[in-house]
């Protein structure tokens, strides 16, 4: 099936960030869009990309919290642009914090926006296709889905959520005979605007654990698997490192990022008095696909490499090195990392610090 064919593309978090870089794919391939989100302003301005481009743009305000917006919006979608052929749950808030300092609120609004915004709108888009036989929904994950780090502890339960709710109902379309399928695209650090206006209880200007990525690399790879049936999809080296390696040595994962995680996830500059976080209700500024970090001189890898199968040699080079890097940072990094200290210069980034060229490896 070519990408010029008129299909009709549902994309959540669609306003900024890897949402708005997915748009900018699909707007360049043909299809009609409709675009969720809550803010008006970027929403606007998303569908007059897709607009520039010679495509349709629906934007609609809804917060995927609530099931009920998620359902209208599929409901307008289908009467205004044509049947939903791909849904692609992408939403998703954070909170950078250590669990301690975590409220209650702020933990469930997490859940709720990233894993429940999913499911509902897995919901809407598979109340649809199961009857027709046909649609793909992709959910965007996470290496965070397979590998939970420190001061992200809501966002990465959200995330393994929704691998576990996805090989459920996976597991249900096969015993039905289905041909609707779903993928779940798991990407590496991206450098989008969420780390401007995330909430956070650091000392410090959260950042993405190098090495980080642009978002069009997401982009690229969530319009591919619109096409293919593969299980999962794993973008970049990192990713890799951080799913294989953890089931082969969790335990030495824990202390490696106990050292390292919590200096990887700041920048040096201190929070901002004035800083908005985006929460509980949408940010104002022209945001968009990238962040600070694709504007101020830092490096953001332009390119991942994807491979339709999986490669073992990727595979066993990508656990090595990572789990190479984590024995000789547990041995080498003196004691006592602390939130507040500043970057030691001499410890690995993360996990994935050897990148191993950016590959990414799908599972069928």
């Amino acid at each position: 099936m070519p990408y010029e064919d008129g299909r009709t593309v549902v994309i959540t978090g669609a306003s900024a960030g890897v949402g708005r870089a997915t748009v900018r794919e699909f707007a360049n391939r043909g299809v009609k869009i409709g675009l969720l989100a809550r803010g008006s302003e970027r929403l606007e301005a998303a569908a007059a990309e897709v607009r520039a481009a010679g495509g349709i743009a629906l934007p609609i305000r809804a917060d995927v919290a609530h099931a009920e917006e998620v359902e209208a919006a599929a409901e307008r979608i289908e009467r205004e642009l044509g049947t939903i052929d791909v849904w692609v749950n992408n939403a998703m808030v954070t909170v950078f914090s250590p669990f301690s300092e975590l409220s209650a609120e702020e933990f469930h609004r997490v859940t709720e926006v990233t894993y429940l915004g999913t499911v509902y709108g897995t919901m809407a888009a598979l109340k649809r296709m199961l009857p027709r036989d046909r649609g793909c929904v992709i959910q965007v994950g996470s290496a965070l889905a397979y590998r939970s780090i420190p001061l992200q502890a809501a966002y990465c339960g959200a995330k393994h959520a929704i691998v576990g709710f996805t090989d459920s109902i996976r597991s249900e379309l096969l015993h039905a005979g289905s041909h609707v399928w779903i993928t779940v695209v798991h990407l590496p650090a991206m450098a989008t605007p969420q780390f401007d206006w995330c909430r956070t209880h650091l000392p410090r200007q959260p950042q993405p654990v190098p090495p980080m990525y642009d978002p069009e690399v997401a982009a690229r790879a969530i319009a591919a698997a619109s096409l293919s049936r593969n299980r999962e999809i794993f973008v970049g080296g990192p990713t890799v490192v951080a799913v294989e390696g953890n089931k082969f040595a969790p335990g030495l994962a824990d202390r490696y990022l106990a050292k390292t995680a919590f200096d990887a996830q700041m920048t040096p500059d201190p929070i901002a008095s004035d800083r908005q976080d985006n929460l509980f209700r949408p940010v104002a500024g022209d945001f968009a696909a990238n962040g600070r970090f694709n504007r101020d001189g830092q490096k953001v890898r332009k390119t991942a490499w994807v491979s339709s199968t999986p490669s073992l040699a990727v595979l066993a080079i990508a656990m090595g090195a990572g789990l190479m890097g984590a024995v000789l940072s547990v041995i080498r990094r003196p004691q006592g990392s602390l939130p507040g200290r500043p970057n030691d210069p001499q410890s690995p980034a993360s996990l994935g610090e050897a990148d191993l060229a950016g590959e990414a490896v799908e599972r069928r």
